[in-house]
């Protein structure tokens, strides 16, 4: 069995009568990657601060590398990268020195500082520009400055908060396969990210969060295998009738057909072949059909079913 890196039970966070986080419980095994995601508001920031001991809260526990963590446990901290969505680099050091000086605050010894800081600069990309000062980088390369000065001393715990948000495709790409290859390399990592194609490529395993509580949690596949509409098919058939209308409803694992134009949408609960049975049964019938698609549900489907489609501040 895994170990748990971080264990978090119970945790109650209020400010005044609003409760932030509602007896939220998490556990990251070591090595995973794991996507906390959930809408604006949802807790996901006051969760992330109370575990690092940021925010003092009104009830639970917070276990990191099994032993609890409070503001003095330096030792935990130092174990710890933190990137954040907000770029935090100091504007008046140049490349080097931003991520000499992050580096230097948990590695004091000089010759093995500075090999770090020139592994996290190779790794991000970023030994070219080691003399540019952070004005003079693109988005992207800030992007990846921030990331060196956050993994620079080797942390065995790493949360990533919206790390690829406004960069370009090449850049996210890079900063992705930078991630997969921190967390082969042996790092346990807590990703958050409104980007769920990213998520569902990246996260070992996923928890959405919603009004402060942990609403789901499992694997992407597990998550999009809990909703009721598992695949969308859509068919243009312009010469329908009702009894094709109603033949369709009654072909195994169809719950619904609904009418688009001169489309059917036809949504299925389950099973497998369901596209082929569909066309069998036009064929069979010699019932014209023109174009032909098929839709297996995404975690943003999962996301907007269990979080709903209002719009959050």
């Amino acid at each position: 069995m895994s170990t748990s890196v971080v264990a978090i039970d119970n945790l109650v966070k209020r400010y005044g009568d609003k409760v932030a986080v509602d007896h939220f419980s998490l556990d990251v095994k070591e090595g995973e990657i794991l996507g906390l995601l959930g809408p604006n508001g949802s807790g996901k920031t006051t969760t992330i601060n109370c575990l690092l001991a940021l925010l003092k809260y009104d009830k639970g526990s917070v276990t990191i590398f099994g032993k609890e963590m409070k503001p003095e446990s330096y030792d935990i901290k130092s174990e710890i990268g933190v990137v954040m969505q907000n770029v935090a680099v100091v504007e008046t050091l140049n490349v080097y020195e931003n991520v000499d000086f992050f580096c230097g605050l948990y590695i004091k010894d000089k010759a093995l500082r500075k090999k770090y800081v020139e592994e996290a600069l190779e790794f991000t990309g970023l030994t070219e520009y080691k003399k540019y000062k952070p004005m003079k980088l693109s988005g992207g390369l800030l992007r990846r400055l921030n990331i060196a000065c956050g993994i620079a001393h080797k942390p065995k715990l790493i949360i990533f908060d919206e790390p690829t948000v406004a960069v370009d495709p090449q850049s996210r790409n890079a900063i992705l396969e930078g991630i997969r290859k921190i967390n082969k390399d042996g790092a346990t990592i807590i990703y958050t990210s409104h980007y769920m194609e990213e998520v569902e490529e990246l996260c070992t395993r996923i928890v959405i969060m919603d009004h402060g509580r942990n609403v789901a949690s499992g694997t992407a596949k597990e998550l999009k295998s809990s909703l009721v509409n598992r695949e969308t098919i859509r068919i243009g058939i312009p010469n329908r009738t009702d009894k094709i209308f109603a033949d369709i409803k009654e072909i195994n694992h169809v719950y619904k057909v609904k009418e688009d134009g001169e489309d059917l949408v036809i949504k299925c609960d389950g099973g497998e072949h369901n596209l082929v049975h569909v066309l069998s049964y036009l064929t069979d019938n010699n019932i014209p059909f023109g174009h032909v698609s098929t839709q297996l549900p995404t975690l943003n489907d999962v996301f907007l079913e269990i979080t709903g489609k209002e719009l959050r501040d």
